[in-house]
């Protein structure tokens, strides 16, 4: 099962990184200014939140499994749709499934792994994402260096995307089998943290039938939910437009050649990817808030790099890194934490509800940094992400005051 949970989520990953690497070549092809990549990028985010807040209701009703599989498909068929037109607003109406593919498999996906596994194999398991995020703009990067262009390199993640959708379609029964195990069955491999058996996204002692939908008015009732929901709005505007304005900061602040750039951007996935397989061994000694804390100051670190004026443009590359590395505990420890603070029974409904919080980041500041790249100066980047830092770090420490 957490074979394939893996697999799903490096699937999650692959096309999250191709838009940023891809646009100073695609503004160009469609004709349209720079700062229309939010416009994209918020229509994807729209859809993953809808997506997120029906995820619980999903999954008591359909079970993860199909879940993830019809999610997987519509990202594949996104991404070809992608690959076949020239038009922006046609992208546009394409990211509408591209969204909905996203936002509830990952909602589900994080709880279950959340409430049934130790904090590391949180870590790993956005590791595999960060696979994903890495791997999506070197191929873009190889399709651009060919002269292929760009719908080539949404082709080739279309393929894999593809590929992925079947192996999950064959595991279907693996997650059926899951789905009606009772609660007393556990392993080594599979016990939470805490001792407790495995259970697919339920409190102790009830079933998947007993559960019922949380809802918004819900979670934000509990204390302490507010200032978890900032937090993953400020963590996912941090991430979301690191990765995507990354390329064209490159390009149009340091004068770094297209191509360069966007394999260059992908950097700062890699950075995520290598910081969260490091985490996973980090968490077996320190706890999920100070881990948290670890990588803000990272992120600070990385971000005040930027501004050293370093030859060949090393500052901004190496910065880029550093930022990665920092976010790379940030996500899967708050999800980790959420059962620790708020129980399992109602985990469920407020990681939905993160998540949708964490994809308001995602649709609102990107774009907003774009029009303040168009007609401001597109140097503002790193103090854009530093506002975002400061208050996710004051969001962590007063739920630490509530629920610590």
């Amino acid at each position: 099962m957490l074979a394939v949970i893996y697999v799903a989520f490096i699937s999650l990953g692959l096309p999250d990184s191709l838009l940023g690497s891809a646009w100073p070549t695609m503004s160009q092809d469609l004709n349209v200014p720079v700062a229309w990549a939010g416009g994209i990028s918020a229509v994807i985010s729209m859809f993953t939140i809808v997506s997120a807040l029906l995820s619980d209701r999903m999954t008591l009703k359909f079970g993860a499994g199909k879940v993830t599989a019809v999610s997987v498909a519509l990202t594949a068929a996104a991404l070809a749709g992608f690959s076949v037109t020239s038009n922006y607003w046609v992208l546009l109406a394409i990211a509408i499934p591209y969204g909905l593919g996203a936002g509830g498999v990952d909602a589900a996906l994080n709880n279950y792994v959340a409430i049934h596994y130790e904090s590391r194999h949180m870590s790993w398991l956005h590791c595999m994402w960060g696979v994903g995020a890495s791997v999506g703009p070197y191929i873009m990067g190889y399709a651009l260096s060919q002269g292929q262009g760009w719908p080539w390199g949404y082709r080739y993640i279309a393929i894999l995307q593809v590929m992925l959708t079947v192996i999950l379609v064959l595991s279907l029964p693996l997650w059926k089998k899951r789905g009606a195990i009772a609660v007393g069955e556990s392993t080594d491999d599979t016990a939470s943290s805490d001792g407790n058996a495995e259970r697919f996204g339920t409190a102790e002692g009830v079933s998947v039938a007993e559960r019922k939908p949380l809802g918004v008015a819900g979670v934000l009732a509990i204390r302490g939910a507010k200032e978890i929901l900032v937090m993953f709005f400020c963590y996912c505007a941090v991430e979301s437009t690191a990765g995507l304005w990354a390329s064209s900061y490159m390009v149009m602040h340091s004068g770094i050649d297209k191509i360069t750039a966007a394999s260059w951007a992908s950097l700062f996935y890699v950075g995520i990817t290598v910081g969260r397989a490091l985490s996973g061994f980090l968490t077996m000694r320190f706890k999920d808030p100070v881990m948290i804390r670890l990588g803000q100051v990272l992120v600070f670190a990385g971000i005040l790099t930027m501004f050293v004026p370093l030859p060949h443009h090393l500052g901004v590359v190496v910065g880029l890194v550093v930022i990665g590395f920092g976010c790379a505990p940030i996500y899967p420890c708050v999800i980790h934490s959420t059962p620790a603070y708020f129980g399992e029974d109602k985990s469920q409904a407020i990681v939905g509800v993160q998540m949708a919080c964490a994809y308001v980041g995602s649709l609102l500041m990107p774009p907003l940094f774009g029009i303040i790249a168009q007609y401001a100066t597109i140097s503002l980047y790193p103090w854009y992400l530093l506002v975002l830092l400061v208050l996710m770090v004051a969001m962590h420490e007063r739920l630490r005051k509530l629920r610590g």
